[in-house]
């Protein structure tokens, strides 16, 4: 079975993007633009139906972009099929990814391969960030004890020995000063909390941050935080930063909010300080096993809220995805360097 082709006028040599229909649909006449725009021979490629299709190897040389604009765990199936052909593709030179994170082992096959690679890094920072802050709130007003009650049909207000601490004046401590820590850092300082961030560069003006320090600072910083907030990707420095030690260096009224991967925190620590009144709290959106599995304690925890890794869930994401690929592609016809590219390998 061929693959469902976009029907252009036919060059000489037209290159391949492969891509998915829904791009196709919504974007094919901005992509047709920009190809007349800046003289591109390019077209559209999408996978074929059926579980076990697979593309033609004329099809396969024929690629040289790749752009996946949806959610690569909406719908695992296609997305392995996508990716498969991705790497089959012999030609291919440049992929576009929907996500931030390249901690997947098929986005390094891509890089030993050649292939650029740029993320979309900022597409979800909105999202994202909200998603950190309802977590915040949540736990900071004590929402938990009102849903509890809720489900009881129990009218419990909080007594006066447990009512909630005014958030502002509070510090957040933010680990990753990205797209996704700088937008929470924005609607943190917006709600009256000192924000410090963590991040390997020093601090500029676009920076919503009272303070900036480096990683190695870290240690130093966790007694003062309120709120710990990770969103910096996975990577070996990363792996397993926030252990027991660092859990014990913050006060017992402290939460921690997690929007980064599940990897940098020892989850076993986590749920030892949070069973053990050592934490206050945890807002969750990612776990060092996904699924998280159905006996773990951090489901029944009463001080512990869990999202499944869907914080960057939004309508807009797709759109947001596509337009800076397009971006980036009419920096690809002038020959310019590229947004959010990943460094070789």
């Amino acid at each position: 079975m061929r693959c469902e082709l976009l029907q252009w006028a036919r060059e000489p040599r037209v290159a391949g993007l492969l891509t998915n229909q829904e791009f196709v649909h919504e974007y094919g006449e901005e992509l047709r633009a920009i190809c007349r725009r800046r003289g591109l021979s390019l077209e559209p490629v999408t996978l074929p139906a059926g579980e076990g299709a697979r593309l033609e190897t004329v099809t396969l040389a024929q690629i040289e972009l790749a752009c996946f604009t949806g959610n690569f765990d909406a719908d695992r199936a296609f997305t392995r099929r996508f990716l498969g052909s991705a790497l089959r593709a012999p030609n291919l030179r440049w992929m576009h990814l929907p996500n931030a994170g390249i901690d997947d082992p098929v986005f390094g096959r891509l890089l030993a391969q050649g292939v650029r690679l740029t993320t979309s890094s900022g597409a979800t920072a909105e999202p994202i960030a909200q998603a950190a802050m309802a977590g915040l709130l949540a736990l900071a007003r004590g929402f938990p004890r009102w849903w509890t009650a809720q489900r009881r049909h129990e009218w419990a207000p909080h007594p006066d020995s447990a009512q909630p601490r005014d958030l502002r004046g509070q510090t957040a401590l933010i680990v990753g000063l990205g797209a996704i820590g700088n937008e929470i850092a924005r609607l943190a300082q917006a709600l009256g909390l000192r924000v410090i961030g963590v991040r390997r560069q020093p601090r500029t003006a676009r920076d919503h941050v009272d303070e900036m320090h480096p990683p190695a600072a870290l240690p130093s910083l966790l007694p003062a935080a309120d709120w710990l907030i990770l969103a910096c990707p996975l990577t070996a420095e990363t792996r397993g930063l926030i252990d027991a030690a660092a859990l014990a260096r913050l006060p017992a009224t402290a939460c921690v909010v997690n929007v980064a991967r599940g990897q940098v925190i020892d989850e076993p620590a986590l749920i030892d300080a949070l069973q053990g009144g050592r934490l206050a709290g945890a807002y969750l959106d990612v776990f060092a096993t996904e699924p998280l599995p159905a006996d773990s304690p951090l489901w029944e925890l009463p001080n512990v809220l869990l999202s499944p890794h869907d914080s960057s869930a939004s309508r807009g994401n797709a759109g947001r995805v596509s337009r800076l690929f397009l971006h980036n592609l009419e920096r690809w016809a002038r020959g310019e360097p590229l947004e959010n590219e990943v460094p070789p390998r």
